[in-house]
C-alpha cells in the first residue's frame, strides 16, 4: 500500500545499503529522537517554577478546569504514535519492539513537516482488547493518537473502539492517510479527463485497511456506490459472496455479475491498486476506458509500473506509492498537517469532513503555480499541473499553510472543534512561520504592507523567477507589481512557464515605449553631466538598462519601491541605483544582513558597501543598523565587534572600533551599544556578565557591527553554508528612496521577501 516510507532492503532507484541504514540509526545518540526543555533550567528559580513548588499552581488550575491543560502543558501539541508491530511497512508481523524504528521515524516526520511534537509507544500485545485498554487511558497525555502498522481487520476494531472511548482524535494513518492523498489525486485526475464524480466507474483491488478507507472516503465525497467494485485475492466482492468475507468487505459488496478482477476492469475509468506487484496485467489495462486513471499504490513495487503502462497506451494518468515516479501517493502529505489543524482547534476527532477538506486542499495546491523550492527538488524542472503532476510533493513549503487551515475550518464547521480560530488567514501565516524562520521574522512587515500596499518595480521581469515573485507579491495583497521589460518577451516566457500575468495588480512597462523616457533622461543627465556622462550615454542607460530606468521611476515618484539583483552582482546593481538615487539626508548607505538561527534574529552590518570603514563610518553604520532593527520590531542592542574585547589584545584595527564607541558616546542615542568586543562575548550573556560586568548591554547583542566588510562577508556566508542558520539580505539601508537588491540567482520566495521589505521601507 502507499505509505510515507519504504521497507529496508527493497529495490529503489535511490537505494541505501543495509550498513548505511544501521549506521544512520546508531551513530551518535542511538535512535532518532530526544526530548529538550522549552523553558530555562539554569537557576534555582527556574527549577522552582518548573517543578516544586511552582508546578502546583497549574496542577490546581487543570484540576479545576481540565481545558487549561492545553494552556499549561504540551498536550495541545503532542501526538502519540502507537503500534503493536503486526503490519510493519510491508515486512509483516515482526512484533512491537521491531516496529520502534518506524514509529520513531513517524514522530520525526510530525516534527519536521508540521512542528508537532510526538512520542512513539510500542504496545506488546496482539490481543485487541488488551491493546484498546492500554491506549484508552493515555488520553490525558496527548492531543491526538496516530495508530500505525496494525494489521487488518484488527485495526478497524481498534480505531473504531478508541474513537468511541477517547475525546481526542484517533487516526489510523495506514487507512486514512493513504485514502486522503489518493482522493486528492483522483479529484485532479477526474478534472483533467473531464469526468464527473457521480458517473465515474472505479475498481479497487485489495480489501485491506487502506483500500476500505479509500472506498469509504470517495463515497463520502459523492462517488456513486453502484459504480465501485472492490476486489480481493478471491476476485470481486459481490452481494451474496460468502468465502473470505467480513463485515467491512460486506459493507462494500457490489451488485454485479462480474467475478474476476479482469472482468471488473473492463471499461473501468479508474483503478486503485492496494495489493501486490504484478496484480495488473497488460490485458487489464488495455480493457479500461479511454484516458484511464491508474493508481498502482502497492509498495515497494506497484501493481504495474508507469513504463509498462506507457508501452500499452499513451492516454493514461498514473500514480504510485514510489518517490522515483511522478504523482507519489505519499502519506507525509497528510498526517502531519491534518493533526496540526486538528490540534490547533482542539478537535475531539478527525471526521469525514476534515478528511475531505484535506483532500480538496491538496488537490487545489497541485493546480497552483509551483515555487522555486519545489522546482529545485526536481533538478530545476518545474512541474506543472497535468497528468504528470496531480499531487503536490512533500517538500512543497505551502503545505503547512494550506492543509491545516482547511482541516481546522472543517472541524469548526462540523462541530468537533473546541476552540475557534476567527482569522484563518492570519492562522495560515502563523503556520508558515513555524516552518520558515524568514516568514517568522518578516510576518509583521507583510502585515504592515498589506495595510498600505505599494507600487513595486520588478526590474528584471523577463526572468521567470521574477515573474513568479511578482505574481506571489500581488497574490499576498502586498501591492501592485510593475514588470519592467519587453512586453512580448515577458508574455512569451510567462506562457511557456505557465504563469498567468493577466490579473489585477500586475502592470508591464517597456522602457523603450514608455512616455516617461524623456523625463527620466533629463533627470539622470542633470545628475551625471558633471561626472563624465554625455547625454547620449544617459539615453543608452535609460533605454537599455532596467536598473537605471526602474530607479528613475522610483526617484520621480512613478513607483514607491524597486527590487533587482537576480541577474547581476550586488555591487554592480548598487552602482546602477546610486547613479539615480542619493543617500537620505543625514544617513549613510549600508548593507545589513539578517542571520536567523536557533530562534534568534541578529542584524549584521555592514555586509555590502564599506570596505574598510573609519571610526566615523562605524559609528554611522551602528546608528543605521540599530534604526533598521527597531523598524523591524526589535529593541536594538548593538555590539561593536573586533578581534579584541575591551582592550585585550591591543591592535590598530580595534582602535578604530574603540574610537567609534567614543563617537557614539558623544551623541544622544535611544539604543544600547558597547564595544569593542568579540562575537563570543556579544552573543553569550553569561560570559558577558561574568567576565565583563561593566558591559552596558542588558542582554545578548542583536545588532553586530563588523570592523570591515571582509569580516562581515566571511562570517555571514560561513554561517549560511555550515547550516543551522538562514541568511536574509544584505538589506539596503540609507537611500532616499526604497530599493532592495536580491542575491544573484535568488529564488522567487527570496525576491518576494525583498520586494515586501522594499514596500515596507517605502512607507517609513
Amino acid at each position: 500500500m502507499a505509505a510515507d516510507r519504504q521497507a529496508p532492503g527493497t529495490k529503489n532507484r535511490m537505494s541505501v545499503t543495509d550498513r548505511e541504514a544501521l549506521d544512520f540509526h546508531a551513530t551518535g545518540r542511538p535512535g532518532k529522537l530526544e526530548i529538550t526543555p522549552t523553558k530555562p533550567m539554569a537557576t534555582q528559580r527556574d527549577l522552582s517554577l518548573a517543578y516544586s513548588p511552582g508546578v502546583a499552581v497549574p496542577v490546581k488550575a487543570i484540576a479545576e478546569n481540565p481545558a487549561t491543560a492545553y494552556d499549561y502543558t504540551t498536550r495541545g501539541n503532542m501526538v502519540a504514535v502507537i503500534s503493536n508491530g503486526t503490519a510493519i511497512l510491508g515486512l509483516g508481523n515482526l512484533g512491537a519492539l521491531a516496529s520502534k524504528p518506524v514509529m520513531e521515524g513517524k514522530s520525526v516526520l510530525f516534527k519536521r513537516f508540521a512542528d508537532v511534537d510526538s512520542i512513539d509507544l510500542e504496545v506488546d500485545t496482539e490481543n485487541v482488547e488488551e491493546f484498546i485498554n492500554c491506549v484508552r487511558y493515555l488520553g490525558p497525555s496527548f492531543g491526538g493518537i496516530n495508530l500505525e502498522d496494525i494489521k487488518a481487520p484488527e485495526c478497524f476494531i481498534i480505531e473504531s473502539r478508541l474513537r468511541e472511548l477517547m475525546d481526542i482524535p484517533v487516526f489510523h494513518d495506514d487507512q486514512h492517510g493513504t485514502a486522503i492523498i489518493a482522493a486528492a489525486g483522483l479529484i485532479n485526475a477526474l478534472e483533467l479527463t473531464g469526468r464527473d464524480l457521480k458517473t465515474t466507474k472505479l475498481v479497487c483491488n485489495g480489501a485491506g485497511a487502506a483500500a476500505i478507507a479509500c472506498i469509504e472516503l470517495i463515497k463520502a465525497m459523492g462517488f456513486a456506490p453502484e459504480n465501485i467494485i472492490l476486489c480481493d485475492t478471491k476476485g470481486v466482492i459481490y452481494q451474496g459472496r460468502s468465502e473470505g468475507m467480513n463485515q467491512w468487505k460486506s459493507a462494500h459488496a457490489a451488485k454485479t455479475d462480474r467475478r474476476s478482477l479482469e472482468d471488473a476492469m473492463k471499461g473501468a475509468d479508474v483503478v486503485f491498486g492496494l495489493s501486490q506487484k504484478g496484480a495488473f496485467t497488460e490485458e487489464m489495462i488495455r480493457s479500461m476506458a479511454d484516458q484511464p486513471i491508474i493508481f498502482a499504490m502497492a509498495n515497494p513495487d506497484p501493481e504495474i509500473t508507469p513504463e509498462e503502462v506507457a508501452r500499452i497506451r499513451d492516454d493514461a494518468i498514473m500514480a504510485t506509492g514510489r518517490s522515483d515516479y511522478p504523482n507519489q501517493v505519499n502519506n507525509v502529505l497528510g498526517f502531519p498537517y491534518i493533526f496540526r489543524g486538528a490540534l490547533d482547534v482542539r478537535a475531539s476527532q478527525i471526521n469525514e469532513a476534515m478528511k475531505i477538506a484535506a483532500a480538496q486542499a491538496l488537490a487545489d495546491l497541485a493546480r497552483e503555480d509551483v515555487p522555486d523550492d519545489v522546482a529545485a527538488a526536481y533538478q530545476g524542472v518545474r512541474p506543472r499541473f497535468g497528468p504528470q503532476y496531480i499531487i503536490p510533493v512533500p517538500f512543497d513549503p505551502r503545505l503547512i499553510s494550506a492543509i491545516p487551515v482547511a482541516v481546522a475550518r472543517a472541524a469548526m464547521e462540523s462541530g468537533v472543534a473546541r476552540r475557534d480560530i476567527t482569522d484563518l488567514a492570519a492562522y495560515g501565516r502563523q503556520l508558515s512561520a513555524r516552518r520558515d524562520p524568514i516568514a517568522a521574522s518578516t510576518q509583521s512587515i507583510f502585515e504592515r504592507v498589506r495595510q498600505s500596499p505599494k507600487r513595486v518595480v520588478f526590474a528584471e521581469a523577463e526572468e521567470e523567477q521574477v515573474m513568479r515573485a511578482a505574481v506571489s507579491f500581488i497574490a499576498q495583497d502586498l501591492g501592485t507589481a510593475i514588470l519592467l521589460g519587453r512586453d512580448d518577451v515577458i508574455r512569451a516566457t510567462a506562457e511557456k512557464a505557465g504563469i498567468e500575468l493577466d490579473r489585477p495588480g500586475i502592470e508591464i512597462v517597456n522602457a523603450r515605449l514608455s512616455n516617461r523616457v524623456e523625463a527620466y533622461i533629463d533627470y539622470l543627465y542633470e545628475r551625471l553631466q558633471r561626472e563624465g556622462y554625455l547625454q547620449r550615454d544617459v539615453q543608452r542607460l535609460i533605454h537599455n538598462d532596467r536598473n537605471h530606468f526602474a530607479a528613475c521611476m522610483v526617484a520621480l515618484g512613478d513607483a514607491d519601491a524597486m527590487v533587482t539583483g537576480t541577474t547581476r552582482n550586488y555591487a554592480t546593481a548598487l552602482s546602477d541605483v546610486r547613479r539615480c538615487i542619493d543617500a537620505k539626508p543625514g544617513h549613510k548607505v549600508i548593507g545589513v544582513s539578517l542571520v536567523l538561527a536557533r530562534g534568534r534574529t541578529v542584524f549584521v552590518a555592514d555586509t555590502a558597501v564599506h570596505d574598510m570603514p573609519t571610526a566615523d563610518d562605524l559609528a554611522e553604520i551602528a546608528i543605521e543598523a540599530a534604526h533598521l532593527a527597531k523598524r523591524m520590531g526589535h529593541e536594538p542592542r548593538v555590539a561593536m565587534l573586533a578581534y579584541s574585547t575591551f582592550g585585550q589584545p591591543v591592535g590598530e584595527r580595534s582602535e578604530r572600533v574603540r574610537e567609534a564607541v567614543k563617537i557614539l558616546d558623544g551623541q544622544r542615542l535611544d539604543f544600547e551599544y558597547d564595544g569593542e568586543m568579540g562575537a563570543d562575548v556579544a552573543l553569550n550573556l553569561e560570559r558577558m556578565q561574568q567576565q565583563y560586568p561593566f558591559c552596558r548591554l542588558s542582554g545578548t547583542a542583536n545588532v553586530l557591527v563588523m570592523p570591515a566588510i571582509h569580516s562581515a562577508a566571511i562570517s555571514t556566508r560561513m554561517l549560511q553554508e555550515l547550516g543551522g542558520s538562514t541568511l536574509v539580505g544584505p538589506l539596503l539601508v540609507g537611500l532616499d528612496k526604497s530599493v532592495q537588491i536580491a542575491p544573484m540567482g535568488a529564488k522567487d520566495s527570496d525576491i518576494v521577501n525583498m520586494a515586501a521589505i522594499a514596500a515596507y521601507n517605502a512607507g517609513m
